[in-house]
């Protein structure tokens, strides 16, 4: 008889939510506002910058590290956004996206057994990655309606095993930004307690109402001992790329590279040197994607509450959170399995990304980075549903 049974720590992870409520967006014809992608491809040039490289013979394995010229503009970002300096030899490495950054940071970074402070709610790769490394994850949770970070319990959070903290911000699927105050806190915590900081920063770019992005590296003591990590499929809409990266002092770096060389060793070739040229577009590009955005956000917040939702308007990123009681349900997650029925659009439970169910039960999360046309489709369906 063959034994089937999966390891332990797969136990629990199931498929992600984003891929079984895009594919009953599919079968229903839905209008999809629930897994984050935009509904329109980057910049033109950068597409065409892909196509010359694919044409001049760049289609073979990239340096595991990534190909010079991309470590270079990532390092040259930084320091021209946030005033980092960065050895791209040695101090930036290339991913397949950030979701592999974080997968590679965990195992490289914690071991068995320790423990994973971690942002609640969290990104869906979080679950896994710590389970995978064998390490503990331990929540602090950020609450309805603001979603600020509440210091004390964090505090309270740590423990003689506490070996990381994984700080997400802008927050997803919040929306929050961490102040400054908080990330000034949270840096004095990690000096005062030893302790390693991994950042999933893929949304800096995507700030509103003047709300600016800071790198927790960037606070005193951080520097060498913070792994930031961050993407270009979010700030330049290529998420089927998959390019993301590390950056961060050379023993954190090093050892996030020896786990990534043997999960996909390298991936795309020939969109590394397309990615170099997007980060060096000039300041209106960021400008206008920015702004664009916001404009996006604020199209569906209204919508939302003309439907009879309550609002939680995001500080960043392109999701929006809603409270789905006043529509009399108490389920974000039956809610997001009848609206398809009730009226052809596609959202995503919160609770899938919470430890304590009850308080993401009734909350959903909406993608506005969709065309005008499309937001609007949705708000028009959604009506249907209103009291």
């Amino acid at each position: 008889m063959i034994a089937h049974k999966r390891a332990d720590r797969l136990t629990g992870l199931g498929t992600t939510i984003f891929a079984e409520m895009s594919a009953l967006a599919l079968r229903t014809g839905s209008v999809n506002l629930g897994q984050g992608f935009p509904d329109v491809d980057g910049p033109r040039e950068i597409i065409d910058a892909a196509i010359s490289a694919l044409r001049s013979g760049r289609n073979q394995y990239a340096p595991g590290w990534g190909v010079p010229e991309l470590r270079l503009a990532i390092a040259r970002h930084q320091q021209r956004f946030y005033g980092i300096e960065l050895d791209p030899e040695a101090e930036v490495l290339v991913t397949t996206g950030a979701t592999e950054a974080i997968a590679a940071a965990l195992l490289a970074l914690a071991n068995p057994g320790d423990e994973v402070i971690a942002l609640e709610p969290y990104y869906d790769s979080y679950v896994a990655s710590i389970a995978m490394a064998g390490g503990v994850r331990v929540p602090v949770t950020l609450r309805a309606p603001d979603f600020r970070l509440n210091l004390d319990e964090l505090s309270a959070a740590l423990t003689s095993r506490t070996r990381a903290l994984l700080i997400n911000t802008p927050h997803n699927p919040t929306g929050s930004v961490l102040t400054d105050d908080e990330l000034r806190a949270i840096a004095e915590l990690a000096c005062e307690r030893d302790l390693l900081v991994i950042t999933d920063e893929v949304y800096e770019h995507l700030t509103f109402d003047d709300i600016s992005h800071r790198p927790l590296c960037t606070y005193d003591g951080m520097r060498d001992r913070t792994l930031t990590i961050s993407s270009a499929g979010k700030t330049f809409s290529f998420t089927g790329w998959k390019i993301g990266w590390a950056t961060g002092p050379v023993p954190l770096v090093t050892a996030v590279m020896q786990a990534k060389q043997f999960l996909t060793y390298t991936s795309g070739a020939p969109l590394q040197p397309a990615i170099a040229e997007a980060l060096a577009l000039e300041d209106g590009y960021f400008d206008a994607f920015r702004a664009g955005m916001q404009s996006k956000r604020d199209r569906l917040c209204a919508g939302l509450a003309a439907v009879g939702l309550d609002v939680f308007p995001p500080q960043g990123t392109y999701f929006v959170t809603t409270d789905i009681r006043p529509l009399g349900f108490d389920s974000g997650y039956e809610f997001c399995l009848e609206l398809p029925r009730r009226c052809g659009v596609v959202a995503i439970p919160h609770e899938v990304f919470y430890d304590d169910k009850q308080v993401g039960k009734p909350l959903v999360r909406w993608a506005f980075c969709k065309q005008d046309a499309v937001l609007d489709e949705a708000i028009g369906r959604l009506a249907r549903i209103a009291p």
